[in-house]
């Protein structure tokens, strides 16, 4: 169980690392701006019409790295310092975000998979704070409460898991349109790619968390006699 919660610890600092690096390329490639003088919202709606998406919307939205896709009303939504920006981190963005509106008109499986995961996530990880809380301290007599809680999670963590080849396929499938279309100088495509990689991280490190914290509770369930 020390072990669970050292490893944990471990991938918590490793995401906080993920993070800072995040932002600060996303700051540092903000500043290199587009030869081609597009928008993200430009290069956004070119992606769309290039893949002869014409059912797709790009809006603006508040805050910041709050862009993403939702395949529900068909928006690609793009944070305010995306939408409007002319730099290559606000192209990989917009282009990234475009990458999984194409998922959806292909079928893409493993979108379809993680749509259909997202109502029962979004209950079971609610359900299960709560029972992996009162499930520790009654394990001891009741070990059941604990156990539904730790499968309710085990539902986080395939979703989080199912989300690793969602974000690389449309990373990939931004960065071969911005390549074959020529949007990007060289540079700034290299700059598109690191932005994007480190943004990839985040979801790696987030699955291993996941995953190290559902071995977490099952050690104390293991460990309850």
């Amino acid at each position: 169980m020390t072990g669970s919660f050292l490893l944990i610890i471990l991938i918590g600092l490793l995401g906080m690392l993920v993070q800072s690096r995040l932002k600060s390329k996303f700051k540092k490639y903000s500043g290199l701006h587009l030869q081609n003088g597009m928008s993200g919202k430009e290069i956004a709606e070119k992606m769309l019409a290039d893949n002869q998406i014409y059912d797709v919307q790009v809006i603006s939205t508040p805050g910041q790295l709050t862009d993403h896709y939702n395949p529900q009303n068909k928006t690609v939504n793009l944070s305010e310092a995306v939408y409007g920006q002319r730099n290559a981190a606000a192209a990989a963005v917009a282009s990234h975000e475009c990458g999984h509106a194409v998922q959806h008109a292909k079928s893409y499986a493993w979108l379809q998979l993680r749509s259909r995961l997202v109502p029962a996530v979004g209950i079971s990880s609610k359900l299960a704070s709560f029972l992996l809380i009162g499930g520790i301290f009654t394990v001891e007599v009741f070990p059941q409460l604990l156990f539904l809680g730790i499968l309710l999670f085990a539902a986080t963590v395939v979703f989080t898991i199912v989300t690793l080849p969602v974000e690389y396929d449309a990373s990939n499938r931004a960065l071969a349109w911005l390549d074959e279309k020529n949007m990007l100088a060289p540079n700034e495509h290299d700059a598109a790619k690191d932005a994007l990689k480190w943004a990839a991280r985040t979801y790696v490190v987030a699955a291993l968390s996941s995953i190290a914290t559902l071995l977490y509770y099952v050690n104390i369930y293991n460990s309850r006699s």
